[in-house]
Order: structure tokens, then C-alpha cells, then sequence
């Protein structure tokens, strides 16, 4: 008889089933992984309840995640590269490597790639399969929870170097989940002589001030009234209409804004933000994940040594720490936002 294993099943949107599948059976080229710990992200929260992202069902979602090896392919037995009981990480994106962003190094940009969690199974199971070139090997004492927020941290420093970020600038973040909490960490470790953070909900906030915000502001008005003359920076990690309008808004003069978060309605500028913009020679980058080359990039390697070192905080964010049972309630619950949540982790294989 196969092995079986518990996983969260997304059937159809809000149809999530916590059931007994297959252990996926690593290719030559791949490593079975004992997940340690699983992140929510937004994303999964959208893509597990609404109709319209899901690629196919049925799909185990999941893609911030951790966990050890416990067994290889053939090849990559061979190559002696990776070795079982070693701690990793994953970066979720597996690029094609073939194509033009590719073979230039811009893996973020990849037009073929795939996906743990949205375009294969990911990481709301007990065990996943992981190509090669996606296993990123951590120091063994690093604590798995702390590893499977590589994902997030990547993503606020690879924001952060679209931008031309020195010593002494001024810098607002727009959103204090854990991607906007990480940058406020990185701008202040670049430098930054202040950082705002901007957050509705007062908890986060008081978070984003433990994350070594200067300043926080729970409203647009609060916002507006430590802005000044707008901010050097502005990173927009929330992904809502008024959010960004809000962020294009906060930038001075030769300011720069730029977007990590991902908005689900459409985005309007009012005609005094967009005069301002162009008033103050703002510029607007967008940012797509967290990969250069070598891949995964330096965005992953940096935050790793950042994470081992203790430079980066990580544990104040951590709101739920809970079994695969417990994830179909939870998804409900955050999509309703009738529970206060940072960081969710789910850890499949604790008893």
C-alpha cells in the first residue's frame, strides 16, 4: 500500500478538506521535504475563497514554507549538493531557465514559470516534492518557523533595491503585515533616518512600532500630518485602491513609490494625486516576488544570513501556530477578518 499523508485539499473555492493523499514520489531530479512550517499569504487566502484564481483543482496550496529532506532522486543523490536531514527553504518561483528574463537573470520576470501552491501542489501537507535547483540550504540551528519566512523577508528587501535607497532617507511604509514589517526592518538596517508605518488596524501598528518604525499612523489624516514634504520611499505592501492612492500621494519631491502589494479591484487615481505625481517627478517601480540571479538572488541569501545573524525580528510576528486540522476554519476566518492575525503558520507534521 502507498504511503498517505494529510494535506489541506482546495476542491473548489471555499471547499478546502483536510484528507489522507499519496506521498509525492521526488523525481530524479528532486527531493522528497518533511515540512517543518507553512506561511499564510494573502494570496492563498484569495486563491483558497474566491472564484477566478485558482488555476486547476484540485490543488494543495501553500508556498512560504520550510522543512527537511527525507529523501533524494537519483541524480541529486549523485551530485552530494543537498543531503538528507537538511534544513531548507523554497523559493515558490521554479523558473523555466530558457527564457529571455531567464537567461538574463531576472527569474521574477520568468514568462514559463511554475509555482508551489498555485500552479503545482505546495506546502499544506505533511510532505512536497522540490526541484533541485529550489532547495536552499540553511544552517541546521536555524529555527524552521524563522526559515519559512524567507518568503516574505525576500520580498520586502527585493522592493527595497528597486529603489535608489541610502543612508538617511526618508521612508514610509504603506501596510503592516509581515512583508511591510520586514521593510521597515530593512530600510532602518540600510540607513533610513525615519520610517513611517501606516496601518489601519492598531495591533499591527503597534507591531510595525516593535519592527523599528519612528513613527506610526493608524488613518490617511495621521499620515499627512508627519509626511511633510513627502518621503524619499515609499514601499506599498497593502495592495488596496486607497492604499496605493495614498502611497503615490506620500512621495516628495524626486520621491520614489514602489508596489509589492497586489489589488483585487480596480485602481483609480484621483486627479490631485496624479498632479502631484507629476508635479513632484515621482517615480513608481513595481515589484514581482523576490528573484536575481544566481538565482534565487542575493534577496534570499541576504535575508537568510539576516534571519540566522538575529538582524532581522521575526517571532513578534507570529499570531497562530496551528495544525493542518485547523486550516479550512482559519482560511474562513482570516478571508472574513473576524480574527486578528500577522503571520499564520501551519506546522503539518507537529504532534
Amino acid at each position: 500500500m502507498a504511503e498517505t499523508m494529510q494535506a489541506a485539499v482546495l476542491h473548489a473555492p471555499g471547499d478546502i478538506r483536510v484528507e489522507q493523499v499519496p506521498v509525492p514520489e521526488p523525481g530524479p531530479d528532486e527531493a522528497l521535504v518533511r515540512v517543518a512550517a507553512c506561511g499564510v499569504c494573502g494570496s492563498d487566502i484569495a486563491r483558497m475563497l474566491q472564484p477566478g484564481i485558482a488555476y486547476h483543482f484540485p490543488i494543495i496550496c501553500g508556498h512560504e514554507f520550510s522543512g527537511h529532506v527525507v529523501r533524494l532522486g537519483a541524480n541529486l543523490a549523485a551530485e552530494g549538493t543537498v543531503r538528507e536531514g537538511d534544513l531548507v527553504t523554497v523559493p515558490p518561483l521554479i523558473p523555466c531557465r530558457t527564457c529571455g528574463p531567464c537567461t538574463q537573470g531576472h527569474f521574477s520576470l520568468c514568462k514559463k514559470y511554475g509555482y508551489f501552491g498555485s500552479r503545482r501542489d505546495g506546502a499544506y501537507a505533511q510532505y512536497v516534492t522540490v526541484p533541485a535547483g529550489n532547495l536552499m540550504v540553511l544552517p541546521a540551528d536555524l529555527d524552521p518557523r524563522a526559515a519559512a519566512m524567507m518568503d516574505p523577508a525576500a520580498i520586502a528587501l527585493h522592493a527595497l533595491w528597486r529603489t535608489n535607497m541610502r543612508g538617511g532617507r526618508r521612508v514610509a511604509v504603506v501596510g503592516a503585515g509581515p512583508i511591510g514589517l520586514f521593510a521597515v526592518q530593512w530600510a532602518r538596517l540600510a540607513g533610513a533616518s525615519e520610517v513611517l508605518a501606516i496601518e489601519l488596524n492598531e495591533q499591527k501598528a503597534a507591531m510595525a512600532t516593535e519592527a523599528g518604525a519612528t513613527h506610526t499612523a493608524t488613518s490617511a489624516e495621521a499620515a499627512a500630518q508627519v509626511a511633510g514634504e513627502g518621503y524619499d520611499i515609499v514601499i506599498e505592501s497593502a495592495g488596496v485602491p486607497a492604499t496605493i492612492d495614498q502611497a503615490v500621494a506620500l512621495a516628495g519631491r524626486h520621491g520614489e513609490a514602489v508596489f509589492i502589494g497586489i489589488p483585487h479591484d480596480p485602481v483609480v487615481l484621483p486627479e490631485s494625486t496624479f498632479s502631484s505625481f507629476l508635479r513632484r517627478e515621482v517615480t513608481l517601480h513595481g515589484a514581482w516576488n523576490s528573484f536575481s540571479a544566481p538565482f534565487p538572488g542575493d534577496e534570499w541569501r541576504t535575508a537568510a544570513r539576516a534571519l540566522a545573524s538575529g538582524e532581522l525580528a521575526w517571532k513578534f510576528m507570529i499570531t497562530h501556530e496551528l495544525g493542518l486540522d485547523a486550516l479550512p476554519e482559519t482560511m474562513v476566518a482570516l478571508g472574513e477578518r473576524s480574527i486578528f492575525s500577522s503571520k499564520v503558520l501551519f506546522l503539518p507534521n507537529e504532534e
